[in-house]
């Protein structure tokens, strides 16, 4: 596996495959890889000839008071595990490769819609800093598929929104949920979980699930279930930062009568907060 750090470089590798033919796959990370991280490079590399990831902890996405600084690095890890699972190109730039005239003045890319809701409404300005550090690594790279997790699901929903408006030349690919076996959706912040709080953060798992268990059955008193779910989570000892009831391509408050539909929810432990969801299709 070849590493990068500068944008020339790699763009002059990348140059080299695509004149030879070759499908450019991508992994955009933020490091401290796990099994999930790993799948997706798996997934690109059924699909495409050359596969590229990236490692950038982007502080343009991190608000006040977040944990950008506490966030882990641990690239030689992380390099180590690219490598066993046969990566092509590893990009992993420092901040002023990426910003070169400073983060205040930076051009920033807005998605306007899906972008001030769930993760955005408490996280405000998160999603300017994805679609602009996604823009930008998209332009560097110029892959024919990018692969995301659809743990992230509202990321992912911007992001497909964001490559249609601006007619990016780039396929979008979901890539599942990995979980831990009571059901906990692997993450990089699950480091910040305690011994204590283990046994019961899957809990906001099984509040998805049976969520979507009483709607397949039936129900559509959508914020009825919202109040219900809220209570399982407080409950089980938690903060919720929101547990929602969408349409799965817009995002908005699900109607009685839409078929495809996700369940998002968002919860904080002492030290980390989790984000989960899960879809599923009515009739």
């Amino acid at each position: 596996m070849q590493v990068f750090h500068h944008i020339g470089s790699l763009r002059a590798e990348l140059g080299k495959a695509r004149r030879a033919g070759k499908r450019i796959g991508f992994v955009p990370t933020m490091g401290n890889l796990h099994d999930a991280h790993l799948a997706l490079v798996k997934q690109a590399q059924n699909s495409c000839d050359i596969v590229v990831a990236s490692i950038f902890v982007n502080r343009l996405q991190f608000g006040l008071n977040e944990d950008w600084d506490k966030y882990p690095r641990t690239l030689p890890a992380d390099t180590a595990k690219l490598e066993a699972v046969g990566c092509n190109f590893l990009f992993c730039p420092e901040e002023r490769e990426m910003y070169p005239n400073g983060m205040d003045e930076q051009t920033r890319v807005v998605v306007p819609t899906m972008t001030d809701v769930l993760c955005g409404a408490s996280r405000p300005g998160h999603f300017e800093g994805v679609t602009t550090v996604v823009t930008k690594l998209f332009n560097i790279v110029q892959p024919d598929e990018a692969v995301f997790g659809v743990k992230d699901f509202q990321q992912l929903a911007v992001i497909r929104r964001m490559v249609e408006d601006l007619c990016m030349p780039v396929e979008i690919t979901a890539g599942e949920i990995y979980r831990e076996e009571d059901g906990l959706a692997l993450s990089s912040r699950n480091s910040f979980i305690t011994d204590d709080e283990r046994p019961r953060v899957a809990e906001l798992n099984r509040t998805l699930n049976w969520i979507g268990g009483v709607i397949r059955e039936g129900r559509r008193d959508f914020l009825v279930l919202q109040e219900e779910g809220a209570k399982r989570i407080d409950q089980a000892g938690f903060k919720l930062d929101y547990l929602e009831i969408c349409n799965s391509r817009t995002l908005k408050p699900a109607a009685v009568d839409d078929t495809e539909i996700t369940i998002l929810g968002a919860m904080y432990t002492d030290g980390a907060r989790l984000i989960d969801n899960i879809s599923l299709t009515v009739v």
